[in-house]
């Protein structure tokens, strides 16, 4: 089996206000996943640059993508990598093979970090011909705040991949535990460092307040790897395209063209805690910015028309339009009820984008609306939502035991892996 997966986010659980580190502690819900990294504890920040123009000399030693193959900062397409066009025929070398059941660390030089440096991805062969990708979290990076918090994710090398495959890598959806649907499948790691959820294709952007040049290629970067991991398991009998926090984001909005790359497999979606809200809860003028910034509208499969909203919005309309177009796959979502995480990063949209506080109530709101009026009842979309304010689930040693209405997470998954989308709430 072949599990791809997208890193989780690293930030704390703050309350129903933006708290700081040591309170969000102390409210975390214990039936779901710890965080490591604190929110920040002031909710304003400053407004970032759209200027194509960089803030400082950050460009020396990046790759040159014009020969690449690699859309151009400017979201053209030199090839055809992007959602939208013509699928790329994917076939550059294949992996490395190595023994099942190792991480080990692969360099890709036509990748690039939020700091103008090259990443890779980690991967780990399994005794089947199913594939997990994972997208890594870590929040993102649109203003000073964030950006800031952002700070510890802006490179990603091997020393880092490392030290989390003999961690984090080791427990909850990558561990081998018999009550693991996916114990067995072989794994891609995709490590988050250029701070767009994994879905921009941006050059050289200035934000106020942050010293340098950010690259924003995350999609570019899937792109990339995408070049040499569908020839590896292309043989795959199913994929499924998973991640947490900003991963979990980003395991939604690379999920349209890599479902295209395995038109022979069953494609599987599973977001842990990246919920594409409505535009009433989560803010327009947040969406236009992450639009300005990240270049979605390059990004965002061309033929969703509902997903570019005049005002900046429609993103939640994504979800609507994955259900139509793969309506035989299965999709769904993991969230807890208040998530303190998103919470916090959605309140930098409040007032207009000055920021403020996002109530527990509010997201709550804003969660069931998503599952009862975006996702709807079956049999496409599934959703699993727990109780509190924690983030995140996949790499917990809570993936184990977390059980709501009397349904055990792990059977949940099993469940939607075999083809069965379902809901459950408290």
């Amino acid at each position: 089996m072949i599990v791809i997966l997208l890193l989780s986010s690293a930030c704390g659980d703050p309350g129903d206000s933006v708290a700081s580190a040591s309170e969000a502690s102390s409210t975390a819900d214990t039936g779901t996943g710890t965080t490591t990294e604190a929110p920040p504890t002031d909710s304003t920040g400053s407004t970032p640059t759209t200027s194509d123009s960089a803030t400082g000399d950050a460009t020396s030693g990046l790759p040159d993508t014009s020969t690449s193959g690699l859309p151009d900062s400017t979201g053209a397409d030199t090839t055809d990598g992007t959602t939208g066009d013509a699928p790329s025929p994917w076939d550059g070398e294949p992996l490395p093979s190595g023994p099942p059941g190792s991480w080990s660390w692969v360099p890709f030089p036509d990748s690039m970090c939020r700091d103008g440096s090259t990443t890779g991805i980690g991967v780990r062969y399994g005794a089947g011909d199913d594939l997990v990708i994972y997208f890594e979290g870590g929040g993102a990076c649109f203003n000073s705040d964030t950006c800031a918090l952002n700070e510890l994710w802006k490179n990603f090398g091997e020393f880092k991949f490392d030290a989390w495959a003999l961690g984090i890598g080791q427990g909850g959806i990558f561990d081998d535990d018999p009550q693991n649907p996916v114990r067995d499948w072989s794994f891609i790691y995709v490590p988050y460092c250029t701070g767009d959820v994994h879905a921009g294709d941006r050059e050289n952007v200035g934000i106020d307040g942050v010293l340098g040049a950010q690259q924003f290629v995350g999609y570019r970067n899937v792109a990339a790897y995408l070049e040499r991991v569908v020839p590896t398991f292309q043989d795959a009998g199913h994929v499924l395209v998973t991640g947490s926090s900003a991963g979990g984001f980003g395991a939604a909005l690379n999920y349209d063209r890599i479902a295209e790359a395995f038109p022979g497999s069953a494609v599987t979606l599973l977001d842990d805690s990246g919920p594409p809200m409505s535009d009433q809860y989560m803010p327009v003028c947040m969406q236009q910015l992450w639009r300005d910034l990240f270049n979605f509208d390059a990004t965002l499969p061309a033929d969703c028309a509902d997903c570019f909203g005049e005002d900046g919005g429609g993103i939640s309309n994504l979800a609507t339009y994955l259900g139509e177009k793969w309506s035989d796959q299965r999709l769904a979502l993991f969230s807890s009820e208040r998530d303190g995480v998103i919470r916090t990063f959605f309140g930098y949209g409040l007032e207009d984008c000055s920021g403020g506080s996002y109530t527990g109530e509010a997201f709550e709101a804003g969660l069931y609306e998503l599952r009862d009026e975006i996702l709807g009842e079956g049999p496409v979309w599934g959703s699993y939502f727990v109780p509190g304010t924690a983030h995140t689930i996949l790499s917990s040693p809570n993936f184990y035991s977390t059980e709501v209405g009397g349904v055990p997470l792990t059977a949940w998954i099993e469940a939607l892996l075999a083809g069965e989308a379902s809901h459950v709430s408290p």
